[in-house]
């Protein structure tokens, strides 16, 4: 008798869900699904982490860090992309291992994808944050110190956490009960939210590039790899290049393993192919042209940011606006604070969007209470239970963590979830070689693998304390699942019946 922990989800039962009664509402078409992919990647890549990239990690040289990234997400969307077309229901990553690696494997990886998504809110919440505080700041106005940061961060100098202070942060609680609010009503009203905040902050982003770039002194960009080229580390033991005064590896590959965080957002898209008319076709198209929209962007802003003021002077919490203001442009700040509030809400939209379809997902299987997870609204068809609890947590995680810590904890999930979704497309081309597949991974199995590998070499670069975090991450969602997930599946009650229990 098969092992139960690895019994696979039949793609038919996947679709069957899709069909049912708690089934979301199909309103989502290409241009649509793309500008979701834009919303939720561009932003705090661009406005909050190339600071704190480039100022403790790779100098200039973060361009190409970019690319590595980049790199690594084409390959992983090309898979991400190949099964949303063969399975178009809620769940990402999650719903793909259950149909290929089976209920163990699938539950793994939907716990480690509420690390992603859920941090990752938390993270851009925290980098709203700190551009409102700015913004008003250059109006005039204040936000009480103890109301506008998390109580603590951390001092890559030092070494250790240090206090700063504050008791919550205020603003980020705010906006993530705001955007709670707009999903709740419904995706079609989520979206066209969405694509209003995606014209304005493209707007501001084409600014920064065409403004910023008769500032650039190519004089900046040396030495464009101040810290070197590598940046690779095994559980702490930098094997390439240098480190930090806190063992961290630095480099151009420590500085793509945190900008990795940045093109978060285009793996949400398949979170929403059960709400996409025809998923076979556009849920592929979204996450591939937002992609390569927002990877071109990122380089070049990457280049500008970094010409316009030495990679040491960076601010951390808002180096574009910041890098106008020290060339001598106040006036430009308050525009692009603008722009990076309106991108970074976007960003933050699409990610609270993503982590209730997850949830849903788990709770339809039954691995997490369906009552509470999997409730769709009778009248807003949006999976609203799961977005409040969603909207509860990030914003408890974004008062009270620091950005550095969000951002490195987001970025070993996602890349963890990439490996995994790499991996399935090469079993689901063995064990189910005949399904159909509208679109195809090109130069299968070369593209999964090369996905694996440049993923895992990203993952190695992380800090030590990544692992140990996702270790225990993964540890407690074992104890969950061996506890209540595996008795109150269905695909577990599906066999007891079979069996007469």
């Amino acid at each position: 008798m098969p092992n139960p922990l690895f019994a696979r989800k039949p793609l038919a039962l996947l679709l069957d869900e899709s069909r049912g009664e708690q089934r979301l509402r199909r309103v989502l078409g290409p241009w649509t699904l793309t500008a979701l992919g834009i919303g939720g990647i561009v932003g705090t890549g661009i406005f909050i982490l190339t600071g704190v990239a480039a100022h403790d990690k790779t100098g200039p040289a973060l361009v190409v860090s970019f690319m590595v990234a980049g790199l690594a997400c084409v390959l992983s969307a090309l898979c991400y992309a190949e099964f949303a077309s063969m399975a178009p229901v809620a769940g990402s990553a999650y719903t793909y291992a259950y149909a290929t690696l089976g209920e163990l494997l699938a539950w793994i990886i939907g716990w480690d994808l509420v690390l992603e998504y859920t941090v990752a809110a938390a993270a851009v919440a925290h980098g709203w944050s700190a551009h409102c505080r700015d913004l008003l700041h250059s109006f005039g106005a204040h936000i009480p110190a103890a109301l506008g940061n998390a109580p603590f961060d951390f001092d890559p100098a030092l070494g250790r956490f240090v206090a700063t202070g504050a008791v919550l942060d205020l603003p980020a609680i705010l906006i993530v009960a705001i955007l709670a609010w707009v999903l709740v009503r419904g995706i079609r009203e989520s979206a066209r939210f969405n694509a209003v905040m995606v014209a304005v902050k493209l707007s501001v982003i084409l600014f920064v590039i065409a403004v910023g770039a008769f500032y650039v002194d190519p004089a900046n960009w040396r030495p464009f790899a101040p810290y070197g080229w590598s940046g690779v580390a095994i559980f702490g033991h930098t094997l390439l290049g240098k480190s930090a005064p806190d063992g961290a590896p630095v480099g151009v590959l420590a500085g793509a393993a945190i900008m990795f965080f940045a093109y978060l957002g285009f793996d949400a898209v398949s979170t929403q192919a059960e709400e996409t008319r025809r998923p076979q076709r556009d849920v592929p198209l979204g996450i591939v042209m937002s992609l390569l929209v927002c990877t071109v962007l990122y380089i070049v802003v990457a280049g500008v940011l970094t010409g316009m003021v030495p990679y040491d002077r960076l601010d951390i919490d808002a180096p574009v606006s910041d890098a106008f203001a020290q060339r001598g442009l106040p006036w430009a700040r308050r525009l692009i604070d603008v722009g990076a509030l309106t991108g970074i809400t976007s960003v933050l939209l699409v990610q609270l969007l993503a982590q209730p379809r997850i949830l849903m997902a788990m709770g339809r299987d039954g691995l997490i209470p369906p009552r509470l997870f999997a409730a769709v609204h009778p009248s807003f068809g949006t999976p609203w239970k799961a977005t409040i609890v969603t909207a509860v947590v990030v914003s408890i995680l974004a008062s009270l963590l620091p950005l550095r810590l969000l951002a490195e904890l987001t970025n070993i999930g996602t890349l963890f979830a990439f490996v995994v979704v790499c991996a399935a497309v090469l079993v689901m081309r063995r064990v189910q070689p005949r399904a159909e597949r509208p679109f195809r991974v090109p130069l299968a199995p070369l593209t999964p693998l090369l996905g694996i590998a440049i993923c895992l070499v990203l993952m190695l670069s992380l800090p030590a304390e990544n692992w140990l975090r996702l270790v225990v991450w993964l540890a407690l969602g074992l104890v969950i699942y061996f506890g209540y997930g595996r008795r109150n599946s269905v695909l577990a009650r599906l066999r007891a019946r079979q069996r007469g229990d």
